[in-house]
């Protein structure tokens, strides 16, 4: 099984910016689509952003679209997630997520097979 590894989260005040990134262990890296979810207390868990696994799509929930940037770093084995303008309503604990399939673009959450830790973001007004 794939381990994904976390790490960037943080506090930072409205407007500010935030950098996730989440180390994969598998060699295999480069052919699967990768992902983040993020949840709040109370609330289910939602899509934030996805990438293909050559890089060259990316997707994005509405509520982040212009503000979020996911990259890769497929060399690296490496997926990050670029947080700028940050809002008190993307508090979270921020997922990072694999696909289950390669070759595959996914962005629902049932078609990722591998996740991370979870790193808290908590973003004060």
């Amino acid at each position: 099984q794939v381990q994904l590894v976390e790490s960037g989260g943080g506090q930072v005040q409205a407007g500010g910016s935030l950098r996730l990134s989440c180390a994969a262990s598998t060699r295999t890296f480069s052919t699967y689509s990768m992902g983040y979810f993020r949840q709040a207390p109370g609330k289910e868990r939602e899509f934030v952003a996805a990438i293909s696994w050559n890089g060259v799509g990316t997707y994005y929930a509405d509520s982040v679209k212009g503000r979020f940037t996911i990259s890769r770093d497929n060399a690296k084995n490496t997926v990050y997630l670029q947080m700028n303008s940050l809002k008190p309503e993307d508090t979270a604990v921020y997922y990072c997520a694999g696909g289950g399939q390669r070759y595959q673009v996914v962005t629902s959450l049932k078609n990722f097979a591998s996740w991370g830790q979870g790193t808290q973001v908590t973003v004060s007004s």
